[in-house]
């Protein structure tokens, strides 16, 4: 039986994206598309249309960019942080953060993050790319994030929050935990 040899998958250039960021239909969502997708600063982000689902990847511009040094904290904020009782760990509890980021929330009707993109972000945090920020109250979960990292560059894709400001701690610790690491 003959093999054939390992091939990337093939992007559009970004600047083909459409004014609402829309690069191309199809492909699948495994670790090696994901990835090299991130690397060109393309992500995935399935649509659901007419009841057909359908996998899509965007590259929208201009992207949201946190400057680590730039992260302005209000003072409310910062008070949370020193007095609120919270524990922040990170990688803990990847597959529950995913599951709540995914949760229907009250003002939206559905989730873009579907079983199988949680399934293929899971397996690239078993691989060593996607990362978890977890904020505790005691032992229940109320906060957090998730995204993947590839070389300098982080990409946050979701975050959720139980207690107020709860997804917000998970970013000034996040950027704090990114500095440190240059």
């Amino acid at each position: 039986m003959q093999t054939r040899p390992f091939k990337y998958p093939t992007f559009p250039a970004v600047e083909m994206a459409d004014a609402d960021g829309l690069l191309m239909l199809g492909g699948e969502l495994s670790p090696v598309w994901i990835l090299e997708a991130y690397r060109q600063g393309i992500f995935p982000w399935p649509l659901a249309l007419d009841g057909v689902d359908l996998l899509a990847w965007f590259s929208p511009d201009p992207r949201a960019i946190f400057e680590l040094d730039q992260l302005h904290i209000p003072r409310r904020l910062k008070r949370r942080l020193r007095n609120g009782g919270y524990q922040v760990t990170t990688d803990r509890a990847f597959s529950e953060v995913i599951a709540c980021c995914a949760a229907p929330r009250e003002d939206e009707p559905g989730t873009w993050i579907t079983p199988e993109l949680a399934a293929a972000y899971q397996q690239l945090h078993e691989l060593g790319y996607a990362h978890s920020v977890e904020v505790w109250h005691g032992e229940e979960l109320v906060g957090g994030l998730y995204g993947v990292a590839i070389g300098g560059f982080f990409s946050g894709e979701s975050m959720f929050h139980r207690h107020r400001d709860a997804s917000k701690i998970a970013i000034c610790h996040l950027v704090h935990h990114l500095g440190q690491q240059g």
